[in-house]
Formats: structure tokens, C-alpha cells, sequence
């Protein structure tokens, strides 16, 4: 199974703080034992949301807006994606995450649905087709 864990962005991560030489040695490490494990498949830091966008769907209609994202309540940082056994173990593997905060956070761990999760026909063979280009199983 593949866990998205998310890093929720903090006053710091949105001000464009950057981690600190041992927040990013201790991250690296945890990077390593992860990867060694064959649970991370993925991860990285995002930039502040003053430096993205959105677009907002209106029926057909696509609207284009700048960040910065004040508004929103939760905001992400970074993500790691995880293959796990199962949803305990995900959830074990990042409680050893280094606190990615100066104090207080959280980061949220979710499930990925999979191909295997929708009613099979034409347009999950086609998703398929689409994952295995991309050098996945699918």
C-alpha cells in the first residue's frame, strides 16, 4: 500500500524559513533509513504558497490564483510517500520522523486509493496503460 505522509506548513515554512544545517543532517539520515527499508518512494519540501497557485474549476470555466494562500487553515510543507504493509506500519515508520517543527505540528498520514479499489472496465485499463508508461506495476 502507499501512504501519502503530509508535513503541515507552519508561520515559518509560509515565511520561507529555511530548516537548519542539523534539521536537514537529522532529515537525511531519516531520508537514508527509509530508503534502505524500501518504504520511501518519494519526498520533498515545498516552497511557500506565495510562490504557487490555484486554479478554481466553475463548471468550464478555469480561474488562475496567486499565492500566497493566507486564508486556508492547513497549508502543506512537504510530503513523503511511503510504501507500507499496512497503515500501522506507515504510521510507525513516521512517528521516527525528527519533529520538522521548532515546536509544535503535525504531520497527517493517508492512504493512496488504488487502481484495485475501482470497479474494473475500460477506464481503469486505461489508468493502467497510463501507470505502467510511467515505469509503475499499475
Amino acid at each position: 500500500m502507499r501512504f501519502m505522509v503530509i508535513v503541515k506548513a507552519t508561520k515559518d515554512t509560509e515565511a520561507g524559513k529555511m530548516p537548519s544545517e542539523e534539521m536537514l543532517a537529522a532529515m537525511a539520515r531519516y531520508n537514508e533509513e527509509l530508503v534502505k527499508a524500501g518504504v520511501m518512494l518519494d519526498g520533498a519540501g515545498l516552497k511557500p504558497t506565495s510562490q504557487g497557485a490555484r486554479i478554481r474549476f466553475e463548471g468550464d470555466k478555469r480561474t488562475v490564483i496567486d499565492g500566497p494562500f493566507t486564508e486556508s487553515k492547513e497549508l502543506i510543507a512537504g510530503y513523503w510517500i511511503f510504501q507500507a504493509k499496512s497503515k500501522e506500519e506507515a504510521v510507525e515508520w513516521a512517528r521516527r520522523c525528527p519533529n520538522p517543527y521548532d515546536g509544535d505540528g503535525e504531520i497527517e498520514i493517508r492512504p493512496f486509493f488504488e487502481l484495485e479499489d475501482f470497479e474494473q472496465g475500460p477506464a481503469i485499463d486505461h489508468h493502467r496503460a497510463n501507470e505502467q508508461a510511467l515505469g509503475r506495476d499499475g
